[in-house]
């Protein structure tokens, strides 16, 4: 583990006020428990940025570095920043739905702070650093105004669909499409029930992602990575995992993480060949989730990622859009309110880098690598069925 780094050095901070640290690869006991705390205590936040999730990747080949703000010795804010080193290039970081600001310190004694911190880390350690925040534009704008620029690499998705949970039942109810409202009143009928699950869940969740990954032509997470995410966050209350069943046999699972109020579709199975389809149980799956979390006291609903064409279509025709496919159509049905996280910013400083990337991108064949590193960094090391 390094040394921790004071980045308040020659950045013009007034260091009485404001300290800007590093610390590499772990944090431990108090330090620990108080950035979990800072994290799980904003609204809107994500478990990418707790410490857990740190040790999740580690699994996958990232390490972490945390930068933290304090403000007259108390812990103001930060990012857990997730580094993988690339041969002869050096290392690549990215900070998914970060960096966060604490709710009760006045945003801007903290996010130049931050900003500054973040372009000396790109600028002099980092050959590219990626950039999704979770909440407020000054963070994007302040880092393009340093040289940033935007980015589409998709390290995090910057779309959903988010549901506000202190509605009635019956609002939550009414605000779905036709097909799902309908389907409420006929699943127990027809024999689908869902239930919460545990640790014993994982493989038979794991063996439905891998279902779904097969009809879908991708490569699924491996059972390990699964389970260690469940452990990770199961013990704490930061993740659920519900299993939809027909006549008692399980067809479709859902992982859901629990963060600054919001339960959250992470990863879900579903068996094709069974009646699940015809059944709909991936819509009573959420619908109860969301039901369980109205009931458990979270704020809002957030159904998962909306593709960038999706939430254009979103913006453009509403929610009863006839031109939404598959996932994104299916997300829309539930009703709720399209959600744009801040705009993604990247900064390559390595030359080489910069240039083999803008190239891939722009060519038809190289389209396809960058879709392929896109998903090595948001999903690591993945095994074939």
């Amino acid at each position: 583990m390094l040394p921790e780094t004071d980045l308040s050095k020659g950045t013009g901070l007034d260091r009485r006020t404001v300290v800007v640290t590093t610390t590499a690869t772990r944090l431990d006991g108090d330090a620990r428990l108080a950035w979990d705390k800072l994290v799980s205590g904003i609204a809107g936040s994500d478990v990418t940025q707790l410490s857990g999730w740190a040790r999740v990747r580690a699994e996958v080949g990232y390490r972490a570095l945390y930068l933290r703000v304090h403000r007259d010795g108390e812990l103001a804010g930060g990012a857990q920043l997730l580094l993988r080193r690339i041969p002869l290039l050096g290392e690549i970081g990215y900070v998914s739905y970060g960096p966060l600001v604490a709710e009760n310190v006045p945003r801007e004694q903290v996010v130049p702070a931050l900003v500054e911190a973040l372009d000396k880390l790109a600028r002099g350690r980092l050959c590219a650093l990626f950039v999704q925040p979770v909440h407020g534009d000054d963070l994007s704008a302040q880092l393009l105004a340093r040289g940033f620029r935007r980015s589409t690499a998709g390290v995090a998705p910057a779309n959903t669909v988010r549901l506000d949970l202190a509605q009635d039942e019956d609002a939550l109810r009414a605000a779905l499409s036709k097909r799902i409202r309908r389907w409420t009143g006929k699943w127990e009928r027809s024999g689908v029930s869902v239930r919460r699950g545990g640790l014993d869940d994982v493989r038979l969740l794991s063996d439905l992602i891998g279902r779904t990954a097969t009809h879908q032509g991708f490569s699924e997470l491996s059972e390990d990575y699964v389970r260690n995410l469940y452990e990770e966050f199961g013990s704490t209350g930061h993740a659920e995992i519900f299993v939809g069943e027909v006549d008692g046999t399980p067809v479709a699972a859902e992982l859901f993480t629990a963060c600054g109020g919001v339960l959250r579709c992470r990863l879900t199975g579903l068996d094709r060949s069974s009646p699940a389809v015809r059944l709909s149980v991936t819509s009573a799956l959420d619908w109860e989730a969301m039901r369980w979390a109205k009931a458990s006291g979270f704020a809002e609903f957030d159904l998962g990622g909306l593709s960038p064409a999706g939430a254009a279509l979103v913006e453009a025709e509403g929610f009863s859009s006839q031109s939404l496919e598959g996932p994104d159509r299916f997300k829309v049905g539930f009703g709720g309110r399209l959600h744009r996280y801040p705009p993604a910013v990247e900064l390559i400083s390595s030359p080489l880098l910069r240039i083999t990337y803008d190239r891939l991108r722009s060519a038809g064949a190289g389209r396809a690598v960058v879709e392929w590193v896109r998903t090595f960094m948001r999903q690591g090391l993945r095994r074939k069925r």
